[in-house]
């Protein structure tokens, strides 16, 4: 598994998670199914990424299923009303679901140097570290064309030929530019990263049980992974609307829901897919009929200082 390459690869003095000992690609391709599926918000995490699409995860379920540690260190997780769940995605096969797809600078991100489809990839200590209770999985993923967008932002690289009034903005098949304009560095992958779902015992070994028991335990959560179907996780309120928003802004590259966005475009299939093929922790319930349910949360504004890293 990536979890005992990545532990062999963090106490191995000669990878030491920079990859110095061994060719390393230039670029990695990233595949985002929260908060990265809008242009505005994946910039707040990845500043260099260019060629900004959409594409479609095969054989994987995207799911509310583990609480996110930095919810409780940041104040909106509802410990009360369970209301503390983060994203992630599983295994599940002919489940698919729409992401962003984009690629950024190999700054530190590989621990082995491969090629984006080699199994034999490993990520950094440093990548870890930022989503340490995952599994930083290599997947296999379907790039969308004009045929599957109907419109879109061309500027942003999300592909389709008609805008909101049905006008060319893309060549049917063309290839998405970066955001210079031009078409270098532009790859044709068919494999990217992604957060999948891990085990508490992946993370106690990865991390020790002391920094469970302070990222996790002193909050009262008693596992990570361990929450089965019926245990009436929720997601964490903000969480979840800041990734709703996400999805909708996604057909506008700025991040405004504005001219670019169509109902039958990037905007209307990233949104559509986030909420109808996103579930809660019983696998059963979207987000769609979640929020039906509880129509309050997309006015859970986050506090004033996560306004903007919560804002889609």
């Amino acid at each position: 598994s990536l979890h005992a390459k990545a532990a062999e690869t963090m106490s191995s003095p000669s990878n030491g998670g920079d990859g110095s000992d061994a060719k390393v690609v230039d670029e990695i391709t990233i595949l985002g199914f929260g908060s990265l599926l809008s242009h505005k918000s994946a910039r707040l995490t990845f500043p260099t990424l260019k060629n900004f699409r959409l594409g479609r995860v095969p054989d994987h379920r995207r799911v509310f299923a583990h609480p996110a540690s930095i919810f409780f260190q940041r104040g909106i997780a509802d410990m009360e009303t369970l209301e503390m769940s983060s994203l992630s995605c599983e295994y599940a096969e002919g489940a698919s679901f729409v992401c962003s797809v984009f690629e950024v600078p190999n700054e530190g991100l590989s621990a082995t140097g491969a090629t984006g489809g080699d199994d034999n990839w490993v990520p950094s200590r440093a990548f870890l570290e930022r989503e340490e209770e995952f599994e930083i999985a290599m997947v296999p993923y379907e790039e969308l064309t004009s045929v599957d967008v109907g419109g879109g932002d061309a500027e942003h690289g999300i592909r389709g030929p008609r805008t909101r009034e049905g006008t060319s903005t893309a060549t049917e098949g063309a290839t998405p530019r970066g955001d210079d304009g031009s078409n270098e560095g532009r790859k044709e992958a068919t494999r990217g990263v992604i957060c999948r779902r891990s085990t508490d015992e992946a993370y106690v070994s990865l991390w020790g049980e002391d920094r469970f028991k302070r990222q996790y335990a002193d909050y009262g959560v008693g596992t990570i992974w361990g929450w089965d179907r019926g245990s009436g996780l929720r997601p964490c309120a903000a969480y979840l609307r800041h990734c709703v928003l996400a999805s909708w802004n996604c057909g506008d590259g700025t991040g405004g829901g504005g001219d670019a966005w169509s109902a039958d475009g990037a905007g209307g299939l990233c949104y559509d897919s986030f909420l109808d093929e996103t579930f809660l922790v019983d696998r059963e319930t979207t987000v769609r009929e979640y929020l039906r349910r509880f129509p309050d949360v997309m006015a859970t504004e986050p506090p004033e200082g996560l306004r903007e890293r919560y804002g889609g």
